[in-house]
């Protein structure tokens, strides 16, 4: 674990099944699970005593249901914890007494490694845009209240690549027109550039962006992205 890894708590009544949610989240690079709880008064304890940045909260819990233990969680002074639905409660009414109380996202049960790894991908570029202490435009609020909800994978991008990211990536080139270099993108977007390459890569395969070399006055020339011209 580091100093910048988002920690998290998961909550679940059966215990192979918050062993195995933990050994999920600690695959993804940026996380590091902190606790697991199997009652809601254990959970309500470690939030209260020393709180996590993000709980993956199952519902159904044997000593107090999942969504008033998600009230309580955001009772007080803060910080209060980022909340992600890991459960097998698929009735309307309990998925939008969540969204109402205020969960980043809704999981249902079961779910692929992959599927989780997705959301927590897009929760880990909400969480550091979100701690930067400056003004932000119309184009990046709207960029952030979609986030989540652009999570998951899409059928026609790469393997590893999800919505949520490929959003933001294209975000910064419909904010100007200028060029980027994968390091730049790397930075503005919250990922490794070895991640902004190969979605940059994409990109160029579709022509949606266009590739082309920068030369300096000395070394390799300089890989630059840009969107065609219209």
């Amino acid at each position: 674990m580091t100093d910048t890894d988002i920690r998290v708590l998961v909550v679940d009544d059966d215990f192979r099944v918050a062993r195995l949610h933990a050994d999920f989240v600690n695959r993804v690079p940026g996380f590091t699970v902190v606790a697991t709880a199997l009652t809601a008064a254990a959970a309500l304890e470690i939030v209260r005593s020393r709180p996590p940045d993000l709980v993956l909260l199952d519902l159904y819990l044997p000593d107090m249901d999942g969504l008033d233990l998600l009230t309580l969680c955001r009772e007080g002074k803060g910080p209060h914890p980022d909340v992600i639905a890991v459960t097998a409660a698929r009735d309307i009414a309990s998925v939008r007494t969540a969204m109402q109380r205020g969960v980043a996202h809704y999981l249902v049960k079961p779910f692929s490694a992959q599927a989780l790894a997705d959301r927590l991908e897009a929760y880990r570029i909400l969480w550091s845009q979100t701690r930067a202490k400056r003004d932000i435009r119309q184009s990046e609020v709207d960029r952030l209240f979609g986030l989540m909800r652009g999570s998951g994978t899409s059928p026609g991008l790469p393997k590893g690549c999800s919505e949520a990211t490929m959003a933001l990536v294209r975000a910064v080139f419909a904010e100007r027109e200028t060029n980027w270099s994968a390091s730049e993108i790397a930075e503005r977007v919250g990922i490794s550039r070895t991640t902004a390459q190969r979605y940059l890569a994409h990109l160029v395969s579709t022509g949606a962006l266009r590739l082309y070399l920068r030369y300096g006055a000395a070394g390799r020339p300089e890989n630059r992205y840009q969107r065609p011209p219209t």
